[in-house]
């Protein structure tokens, strides 16, 4: 078995093999302070016919044994990936399939299972560099290693790999992975910093991963990993030098045109020329149909480079024209179309109570969620046909990073106690679909009177890059994301970043690049933000559709007698108020209604069993016992008082009987509170006195 460790922040990180599956293509078990992760890498001996990808499958698993918890739900095991483990999963997927050769065709896969949580050191960071370590071990040509690190903010004093504990005081979360001295992937959401505090991480960020990548390299040296790639290539200089004479120049025309579609037709229609020769040639028409496209990804950076025109005639800074429509769907609680260039977002707004809240039951813990964003790319947006099904991982990352993106402008709970969920409805796409839910989801919350202060927007950048040559892209479109080195997110409001994301298909980017593009990122999101505050600056007042809530304290010991025995009087209080009534541990208690009549009455009653009420106050109330000197009458759930037989009627009363029957609903008015306490109530006083 090897086994090589080193002190990372603070706490050793271990990495092992030889001792636990032994049959994987490699293998490593990888733990960081009581953290512990299994990496596998398997594939395939024979490459996978007829694809032009790299066919890797990531797949990262948290068992619940590792946090010493059984999993809730029916079948008590672990079931379908949860939307953290798909995130975690991009996270290793994302940096290493840019350092897999490209004509690599082996089935890939990497397994990832958590099998020990210290609730101290999140496994997210450790997963990534188990999955570098196994590819090294592995037959697969992987140009790493890589290494995953998260940087912190606390108190203006930036944190390598800060624990869970410090992450919750932390106004930042950055996780960042990168090779020797490059970045490779950014993820991370953040307290709106500044780009400088952005960049300043990146720097603590590059010392980890340093470290760790040199630790890699020690423990690499003890196997032997040689690998071969075979080139299969068949097509002939000839037949490329023919093609480009006399595609080239078509190539370059297409930039003339100025929608998408006019753009896919043209290149359809002379790909379909060029191919029309080698329709019966198995080996060269796939050889043909890739020269095509290569021609047409080099013609797009040549022009990007040396003429410094996009695909569309924009100029490297132009940002697309900005079309905003509010509360297009009438009868959601807030709605907007953000539309940008040909890439365009419907954001739907739906206000709950705390019952809707998401419960999220996961290793570690369980929590719920009151901030929901969930996105959705059918296939109509692009012009496609497709197959409906689940969800998939890509909805799933978008909508993660429009969520963590919006998620800090939102009031607190007790300004806004209610649960809200944004769909993004992607309607049409042209680059950058996750950015136009962000400015669709803060429209929505203004559209919907979300108390928020100001406009979170997003832009998308790029990056076409020859050497030392570079340019940077500001609102990218489809085709130069598909066809250039970078795709780099940046959402927050006009004081600082609220979210970032970096792709990379280069294998790596130096830090000064990384800066000119968070500029360049700045400036474009004012310009977005100045137009989505032409269309709406302020939030609007609360939706007329929207439930009615309000949160309120109470005394911790009166809790028990709001819920009463087993449930019964706020079950209640519910039904006779038609209300939600949700109680914290703290005491907080909110309560949600149709509308302003029934909240108000809901919270009358509450207050009628949690406070002692006032001399003078009238209650709807239900005779529950007669007796020869009055009638107990129930005022609120749990809660009784007497109604005197000479308090029942202004004329003399002989027996209660001839008055009320149990069951009798009356109005009621309490005139005294005696000195044990006693709640003396009177049906008479609510009548005028006969003369």
């Amino acid at each position: 078995m090897i086994k090589v460790e080193k002190n990372i922040a603070g706490r050793p990180l271990k990495i092992e093999s030889g001792q636990i599956a032994r049959q994987a293509g490699g293998s490593v078990f990888i733990s960081y302070g009581e953290t512990a992760i299994l990496a596998t890498v398997c594939c395939s001996s024979e490459p996978r016919e007829g694809i032009d990808f790299l066919p890797m499958q990531v797949e990262y698993r948290e068992k619940h044994y590792a946090g010493g918890k059984i999993p809730g739900g029916f079948f008590k095991r672990e079931a379908k990936p949860t939307d953290a483990e798909v995130l975690t999963s991009r996270l290793t997927d994302r940096p290493i399939r840019p350092l897999i050769p490209k004509n690599y065709r082996h089935e890939l896969q990497i397994m990832l299972t958590t099998m020990s949580y210290d609730g101290v050191n999140t496994p997210d960071v450790v997963a990534a560099i188990g999955a570098s370590a196994a590819l090294l071990l592995s037959p697969v040509p992987f140009d790493g290693p890589i290494a995953s690190v998260k940087v912190g903010l606390i108190d203006g004093e930036y944190i390598l790999n800060p624990t869970h504990e410090q992450m919750e005081s932390s106004d930042l979360d950055l996780i960042v992975t990168g090779k020797k001295d490059k970045i490779c992937m950014i993820e991370g959401g953040s307290n709106f910093v500044p780009e400088k505090t952005i960049l300043e991480a990146l720097d603590v960020a590059m010392e980890g991963i340093n470290d760790i990548v040199d630790l890699q390299m020690e423990f690499s040296e003890h196997f032997d990993n040689s690998y071969e790639i075979v080139d299969t290539k068949v097509i002939t200089e000839d037949i490329e030098k023919s093609l480009d004479g006399t595609y080239l120049s078509k190539m370059e025309k297409i930039f003339d045109l100025d929608t998408k579609q006019a753009r896919d037709d043209e290149f359809n229609a002379i790909e379909k020329e060029a191919l029309e020769p080698y329709l019966e040639d198995e080996e060269m028409y796939p050889e043909v149909k890739n020269h095509i496209k290569n021609m047409f990804k080099n013609t797009v950076r040549k022009t990007v480079l040396d003429k410094k025109v996009r695909v569309d005639g924009r100029g490297l800074e132009d940002i697309r024209d900005i079309s905003v429509v509010e509360s297009i769907l009438p009868r959601a609680h807030g709605s907007a179309l953000f539309t940008r260039g040909e890439t365009q977002s419907i954001a739907a707004l739906t206000l709950g109570s705390s019952r809707d809240e998401q419960i999220i039951d996961s290793m570690a813990s369980d929590y719920k969620k009151s901030f929901l964003l969930h996105y959705n790319f059918p296939p109509y947006c692009v012009g496609e046909t497709g197959r409906i099904g689940f969800t998939n991982r890509r909805e799933i990352g978008h909508g993660h990073l429009a969520e963590r993106s919006l998620k800090p402008i939102l009031p607190s709970s007790e300004e806004f106690p209610y649960t809200v969920r944004i769909v993004s409805e992607i309607t049409e796409s042209n680059g950058s679909s996750s950015m136009a839910s962000v400015c669709g989801g803060s429209l929505a919350m203004m559209n919907a009177g979300v108390p928020i202060k100001e406009h979170v927007a997003g832009i998308a950048m790029g990056l076409i890059m020859e050497d030392d040559n570079y340019a940077v892209l500001s609102d990218i479109l489809g085709t130069e994301d598909f066809l250039g080195d970078m795709d780099f997110k940046v959402a927050g409001t006009k004081d600082g970043i609220s979210a970032i994301q970096l792709d990379l298909k280069v294998p790596g980017l130096s830090m000064d690049v990384l800066s000119n593009a968070l500029k360049q990122a700045n400036k474009g999101r004012m310009h977005i933000l100045g137009e989505m505050n032409k269309a709406i600056d302020k939030p609007n007042a609360l939706s007329p559709y929207a439930p009615q809530i309000e949160s309120f304290k109470i005394d911790k010991d009166k809790i028990g007698a709001l819920i009463g025995p087993g449930g019964k009087n706020i079950k209640a209080l519910q039904e006779n108020a038609e209300c939600v009534i949700n109680i914290e541990d703290d005491g907080t208690v909110s309560v949600s209604a149709e509308n302003k009549a029934k909240l108000d009455n809901a919270i009358s009653q509450i207050k009628a069993v949690v406070q002692d009420p006032e001399v003078g106050t009238i209650f709807d109330g239900k005779v529950t016992k007669i007796l020869d000197f009055g009638a107990f009458v129930e005022f609120a759930p749990g809660r009784e008082g007497l109604v005197h037989i000479s308090q029942l009627a202004w004329e003399r009363v002989n027996k209660v009987e001839d008055v009320l029957s149990e069951g009798d609903e009356v109005k009621i008015k309490l005139f005294e509170i005696d000195k044990q306490g006693r709640l003396n109530f009177s049906i008479k006083l609510l009548t005028e006195k006969p003369e």
